[in-house]
């Protein structure tokens, strides 16, 4: 590595806050990037399976978004307009709706927040708590909704709050359906119904000790939680009983949208109508944004109850319009459903390879790989303890093999995939390639042939 850019790294990393994360595990100074491939200052190149946890749904530099974005830089149009009606709202609004499933567009309403999934939830937050008169909420665990302290509260992972306190009041953690972990200890048609079934006696018992709540807020794929994802009959389920309670159903979609699992938003292929969607991430193409879109007949606050300088920040509502009519041409989703089916396929003959792969799990492009330590005690249903340690190892080795990746979930034990979505089959295949010779450096594999019969299974 060049010298000079070593030592502004190095010092850089001393001037920066402890809390940084990605750095820490990325030990290079990435200077240019294009589609699926970034490289850094020595030229080296690397599959990016991060993708900017998923805000980059075209990759790095997609000419269609570039070209929009260069020509608004140079039209004399506002660069930051507050909420004030401009072009590029305009656009980007008519993209939304035609992007937004039909039967919920035709009742939404959108409110534009600061440019972070958290800022909008917090903006789900106060709508609903006003909107119902209401003060609980009702969350999930292995939950993630961000960083501020009304979404901090509503999050599962203990880590980020255990110093912290002044969450809002009345917070209710559910039981999430973790197949591969039920918290029920059960198989997974028992951990769905058995979670539905909690749900509906917390809501009907009126002595469950819980307020009816302003709003359920949930992950159709949890993210951060391990790329855990709900099956459609749950989420039926869900809306069901949230439907008859009274309880709005919020989704927060911001590392799920717009294409992610595979269809333009991951409840659709539920079938059912929530009453808002919280999006951020891939809804700017790349530059900041977030909003919240929601059903009219929950907008009952106030002009300013929820505002912020840079809300529909102008340059991401270009790129957003970009991406959102790229995502909607003939055949983008299709693709990404047939590489995400390829590449778990792929992962999961690994899996009967490599003893330390416990699960292969996702929908679309958006996979996670559980490690394990097949030595460990088993649980309840008979699964090896999570092993993040192999993870963290395995992280590095990838990075060494120009693999960029993540890992999350219970113990860091879950190697999260989420490459952009234009990655072509070869692209696929190569990601495994790397993925396996990293993998292979740190654990022995299954000779090819004595596992051919699992993986024919699989």
């Amino acid at each position: 590595m060049n010298a000079s850019i070593e030592q502004r790294r190095l010092q850089l990393a001393e001037r920066e806050s402890n809390a940084r994360t990605y750095a820490r595990g990325i030990d290079r100074v990435i200077s240019r990037g294009e589609l699926a491939r970034v490289y850094d200052s020595d030229g080296r190149e690397y599959l990016d399976c991060l993708a900017c946890a998923g805000a980059l749904p075209l990759g790095h530099n997609h000419p269609f978004v570039q070209q929009r974005v260069a020509d608004f830089l140079q039209s004399g149009q506002l660069q930051q307009a507050l909420d004030i009606a401009t072009p590029a709202k305009l656009a980007f609004v008519e993209q939304l709706y035609q992007a937004l499933p039909a039967g919920f567009a035709e009742h939404a309403k959108v409110q534009f927040c600061g440019p972070s999934g958290s800022d909008a939830v917090e903006a789900a937050l106060k709508l609903f708590k006003t909107a119902t008169g209401r003060r609980s909420v009702l969350a999930f665990q292995g939950a993630y909704h961000g960083m501020t302290m009304g979404a901090l509260g509503m999050m599962g992972n203990l880590g980020p709050k255990q110093h912290i306190s002044g969450y809002p009041a009345e917070i209710q953690f559910l039981p999430f359906p973790y197949a591969y972990r039920s918290p029920f200890g059960a198989d997974a048609a028992d951990s769905e119904r058995l979670s539905l079934a909690y749900l509906e006696n917390l809501l009907s018992d009126p002595e469950s000790g819980v307020n009816k709540p302003a709003m359920l807020l949930v992950e159709p794929i949890q993210g951060e939680g391990g790329c855990i994802p709900a099956s459609a009959e749950w989420l039926r389920g869900l809306r069901e009983i949230t439907a008859r309670h009274d309880v709005p159903l919020v989704m927060d979609e911001v590392q799920t949208g717009f294409g992610r699992s595979g269809d333009m938003f991951a409840h659709e292929w539920a079938g059912i109508v929530p009453d808002a969607v919280i999006l951020s991430k891939a809804v700017g193409g790349g530059y900041p944004l977030a909003l919240v879109a929601y059903h009219q007949k929950y907008d009952r606050w106030a002009p300013g109850a929820h505002a912020g300088t840079f809300r529909g920040n102008q340059i991401a509502l270009v790129s957003g319009a970009a991406t959102l009519e790229y995502l909607r041409r003939p055949g983008v989703l299709e693709q990404v459903r047939e590489v995400g089916q390829l590449l778990r396929q792929r992962l999961q003959a690994l899996q009967a390879r490599f003893s330390c792969i416990g699960e292969v799990r996702g929908r679309g492009l958006m996979l996670g790989v559980e490690l394990i330590d097949p030595n460990g005690a088993p649980d309840a249903l008979g699964h090896p303890p999570a092993n993040g340690v192999l993870a963290k190892a395995l992280k590095r080795a990838c990075l060494e093999h120009g693999l960029i990746l993540e890992s999350g979930g219970r113990h860091g034990a879950v190697m999260r995939l989420l490459p952009p979505l234009i990655i072509s089959a070869d692209d696929a295949e190569d990601i495994v390639r790397r993925f396996e010779t990293a993998l292979a450096s740190l654990w022995p594999a299954a000779p090819a042939a004595a596992s051919a019969h699992a993986a024919m299974a699989l």
